[in-house]
């Protein structure tokens, strides 16, 4: 499948945009921005410089990157924001604006598979685990687990999702498909998975 690219989307010269990939109206890739094969970028989408999404993303309607590692396979639904300016001012104390420079960068980092539901907004250096869920209009200030679901503001973890994306019953087994898992340093891991 060849790259589209909408002719009203800005993309940096350079920016890296894979093959199959569509992008759609007035969506911006800054500068350093890399995006990888199979994804869709939606209307509006704002990827910030540095921002890297991996093959086969769906980012919706928009949405705001600044500076994340996004993985493979990552759903974020329309409206997410991944922010990465801890102390956000819009000017020094010498009362001058802000600059590229005048920030220290701590960006998101969302794991393979990982869904983020519409409207949320991920603080800067929050890591979301492999596969987890993020309930929609959540606002995450903490790591969520690989498989952990979470929702609420602060969002706060209410549950296990499987790969598939159902949610787990209390024995850590999934009634979509026959997945089992176990608990581990870092969320769950597959035991037995289709």
């Amino acid at each position: 499948m060849s790259t589209f690219i909408e002719a009203s989307a800005a993309i940096a010269a350079t920016a890296s945009v894979g093959s199959g990939t569509r992008i759609w109206h007035q969506a911006q890739l800054a500068d350093g921005v890399v995006v990888g094969e199979n994804c869709v970028i939606g209307k509006g989408v704002y990827l910030g410089v540095g921002s890297v999404v991996g093959d086969r993303v769906k980012i919706q309607n928009g949405c705001g990157v600044f500076g994340a590692q996004v993985g493979d396979d990552v759903l974020l639904a329309p409206g997410v924001y991944l922010l990465e300016d801890p102390a956000p001012r819009a000017s020094r104390p010498d009362g001058f604006l802000k600059g590229a420079d005048d920030w220290r960068r701590v960006p998101v980092t969302v794991a393979q598979g990982a869904t983020i539901g519409a409207n949320c907004t991920i603080a800067p250096g929050v890591t979301v685990g492999r596969y987890a869920m993020v309930a929609i209009g959540s606002a995450v200030h903490r790591d969520v687990p690989d498989h952990g679901l979470v929702a609420g503001n602060p969002a706060r973890q209410v549950g296990w999702v499987c790969a598939c994306g159902t949610r787990l019953t209390d024995t850590l087994t999934c009634p979509g498909c026959p997945a089992t898992y176990a608990s581990g340093d870092h969320g769950l891991t597959a035991v037995n998975q289709s």
